[in-house]
């Protein structure tokens, strides 16, 4: 009885309870705290995704529909603001101090009850978990738009049978609203930094088959608002078109007696009847066909620096099977290096076929073309197959443009390339 009655040990009994309360605590503490911090990185997750949906509507100029975009990106990323217990909240503004202000920036603001173990024996409300993201609709970020085809409806970029476009320094702009815009098949590639479409509904999907692919670096902005419409250079005064000076097959030059002249021919085959044949600087109208034909030593000209050629009413341009082709536009670089001579308004740019000629441009099989100046055809369609080689080109602008049939074709800015930009979203904080 005496040892029944004693006390001894009961301390011990209290410590072990003592310690293992301390232990839950502990064990509750670091729950929390694992489940805050996860919650707080799915959380920045998702609002970093929020604000770039947000500022990608901003692109494309549908303010209307950002909230419901912002809410539809932040449920994707586990913060549903439809449900009926403990919903998401997702908050837009547009901030308006700080580096990242003003109404080309959207600040996405995420937030959520989030339920806890140890605060909840303390606190019967929830926590809840705030962040916030800002991401910008463009600011300093934009791309140069290097191909601007405006066709409105239809198909206006085809890349097909093995062919490689590649715009490395700019963008695409495709004012086509049609779902197929835009296809690229047949082990095709296209690379830009930037495509924009008009089209809200064009799709990978249906439009991006048989091994064909976009490079995954190019940013792809839909439903853009804002058409490309460069700025077209003056008609060329001229008068007293004569015959191709060029019949024969002895060398031969053509063009203007300076620089700063205009000459007119009814029609002009550059290398035919496999002669050397020099350009000099200065102003071409064609008023029929511009013909490079198949190459003369390895080139259907020498030279050819600092030209720009016109193309009124029905003329048209012909770069036969195996033509080489090297054109640079006034105040362009060289090939060899150095700059072509001013032209003025016509610097940059070495072909427009006028507005309302519809004659398609053709770059044929086997021809080595490198263009350093832009080609203007408002009206026309544009097409590089059949096998065409290292073909360069100084910007495109037309109704359409084809590239197919293993042909490799790279369009680079030139200095008459300029005010035509899209914009893409940048998360920025």
């Amino acid at each position: 009885m005496r040892r029944l009655s004693g006390e001894s040990g009961q301390a011990t009994i209290f410590m072990v309870i003592f310690m293992g309360l301390i232990a839950l605590g502990f064990m509750a503490f670091a729950l929390d705290a694992g489940l805050l911090f996860r919650q707080r990185r799915m959380a920045q997750a998702a609002a970093d995704a929020v604000a770039y949906a947000a500022a990608n509507e901003l692109v494309v100029g549908d303010t209307t529909s950002e909230q419901s975009v912002a809410n539809a990106v932040a449920k994707l990323n586990g913060f549903d603001t439809t449900l009926a217990t403990n919903p998401a909240t997702v908050t837009l503004a547009t901030p308006s101090s700080g580096t990242f202000s003003g109404s080309a920036y959207v600040q996405a603001t995420v937030s959520k009850p989030i339920k806890t173990y140890l605060l909840a024996a303390f606190n019967h409300s929830m926590s809840t978990m705030t962040v916030s993201a800002q991401a910008t609709a463009g600011g300093g970020n934009s791309s140069q738009t290097i191909i601007c085809l405006g066709g409105g409806t239809g198909q206006d970029l085809a890349v097909a049978g093995g062919a490689t476009l590649s715009v490395p320094s700019g963008g695409i702009v495709v004012n086509s609203s049609s779902s197929n815009a835009i296809t690229v098949h047949g082990s095709s590639t296209l690379n830009a930094l930037t495509l924009g479409t008009v089209s809200s509904d064009w799709n990978n999907s249906s439009n991006i088959y048989g091994s064909g692919s976009i490079t995954s670096s190019t940013n792809i902005v839909q439903g853009i608002t804002s058409t490309c419409s460069p700025t077209l250079p003056p008609v060329p005064t001229y008068s007293s078109c004569v015959a191709d000076p060029g019949t024969s097959n002895a060398a031969v030059t053509v063009g203007p007696s300076s620089s700063s002249g205009t000459v007119c021919y009814t029609s002009l085959t550059v290398g035919g009847n496999g002669r050397v044949e020099t350009l000099n600087p200065g102003i071409y109208v064609i008023t029929g066909t511009l013909n490079f034909a198949s190459g003369a030593n390895g080139h259907s000209n020498i030279g050819g620096n600092g030209v720009f050629f016109y193309l009124p009413s029905t003329a048209n341009l012909v770069i036969s099977s195996g033509a080489n082709v090297n054109l640079v536009a006034g105040g362009a670089t060289e090939s060899g290096g150095g700059t072509a001579p001013d032209l003025g308004a016509y610097d940059g740019i070495l072909l427009y076929q006028a507005s309302g000629n519809t004659t398609g441009i053709t770059i044929n099989g086997g021809s080595t073309t490198y263009m350093q100046g832009a080609v203007y055809a408002p009206s026309a369609a544009v097409t590089v197959s059949n096998g065409s080689g290292a073909t360069s080109i100084g910007g495109i602008y037309a109704q359409s443009l084809t590239v197919s049939g293993n042909s490799n074709l790279t369009v680079v800015p030139t200095t008459n390339e300029g005010g035509l930009v899209i914009t893409y979203p940048k998360l920025v904080q």
